[in-house]
């Protein structure tokens, strides 16, 4: 079996060659550019360490290298959303697209006829059954990330692996330093895929520009401040909002007239809801019958727990009916879907505006 394997400097990434490698597989190892390294403004994409690393576990290994740059096809697709999303007020989530359309996408169209398989380091699995392949969760909870696959198509799910989705995370960085690997301390990556180091608030200034509004408290209707454009503010947001007296929460945006809403206090009931609206479901393995799929396990951001509520489909649309009111609902973000007990991660929506 031919193996193409993602590799990105990192601890996760970096730890699945030796993995494949005790399995039998000579797996080819490709590095994916795609940062902005010819923007002038954002030079400061650790590629150049990136690359390093990646060749010195390839040569560790015996692997071939490539580095396969698709900058030009990051900048069509996942940047041009994510400007696009931003324009309209609403809230993007790069990471789930950047999986979509490059890592599984634009890869997998240039590379994707030489390899059976593509490897990668997410936190994820797979299992077979006689109606296809699905997508599981990982053994470690905390560091799940099918959160950010809730999007591929199918024939991107056949195709990947995931070699370290039945380990917890300090197994594999015990893993790393027992390899003596260079990227066994290595901190894991905090930026948003396509920015790297780049502060993702220059970066949609630079693209998007500034548009100044009114932030007014909800309750009151009282101006108390300006803010620099709607698109720097995502619901549930704390942080950035400079007023004083706080804590301050943006609990709503109004598109149309350029006012960001706030409250004061840390659960505001504004804050909380126990609908999200949702367009274009997309079911990840279109073999098996969900028509009749009701309960359901949800996350609407990547985070630890799995909240429960019911997949709601009539007349009026699409909705997740949770059992709990829950705050940070955005607008453009993903609420992803898996079964009760947390195994199968079943699909995804987009977070449409209420109704």
């Amino acid at each position: 079996m031919k193996i193409a394997a993602l590799v990105s400097g990192g601890v996760d990434s970096s730890v699945t060659i030796p993995l494949l490698k005790e399995q039998g597989y000579d797996p080819h190892i490709f590095y994916i550019k795609i940062g902005m390294e010819n923007e002038d403004a954002f030079m400061d994409c650790p590629s150049e360490e990136d690359i390093e690393i990646t060749t010195w576990i390839a040569k560790k290994y015996g692997c071939k290298m490539d580095i396969i740059d698709l900058q030009e096809e990051y900048w069509s697709t996942v940047v041009k959303y994510t400007l696009d999303t931003v324009k309209s007020g609403l809230t993007p989530n790069p990471d789930i697209m950047c999986n979509l359309l490059i890592k599984f996408g634009a890869f997998n169209d240039r590379m994707g006829k030489d390899f059976d398989k593509i490897a990668t380091g997410h936190y994820a699995s797979t299992y077979e059954n006689d109606e296809g392949v699905f997508l599981g969760t990982a053994k470690d909870r905390v560091k799940d990330q099918t959160y950010f696959l809730g999007q591929i198509t199918y024939d991107q799910l056949k195709k990947v692996m995931f070699p370290i989705g039945h380990l917890q995370k300090e197994e594999v960085r015990k893993l790393a330093v027992e390899m003596k690997l260079p990227s066994a301390h290595r901190p894991d990556s905090q930026g948003i895929c396509f920015l790297g180091k780049i502060n993702y608030t220059d970066f949609i200034r630079k693209y998007v520009g500034e548009q100044p509004g009114k932030i007014v408290e909800l309750e009151t209707g009282k101006v108390l401040g300006e803010h620099k454009g709607i698109w720097f503010h995502t619901i549930g947001q704390r942080r950035g909002l400079r007023l004083g007296g706080g804590p301050w929460f943006v609990v709503n945006k109004d598109i149309q007239e350029n006012v960001v809403y706030v409250s004061n206090g840390y659960d505001p009931i504004s804050q909380y809801d126990d609908t999200i609206w949702l367009h274009d479901l997309h079911i990840l393995n279109p073999n098996h019958d969900y028509s009749n799929l009701s309960d359901i396990k949800f996350k609407i951001r990547h985070q630890p727990a799995f909240e429960t509520g019911r997949l709601v489909r009539d007349d009026q649309g699409i909705r997740i009916i949770s059992e709990k009111t829950i705050s940070g609902i955005a607008p453009g973000q993903f609420a992803v879907i898996y079964d009760r007990e947390e195994k199968t991660c079943i699909g995804s929506g987009v977070i449409a505006l209420k109704p």
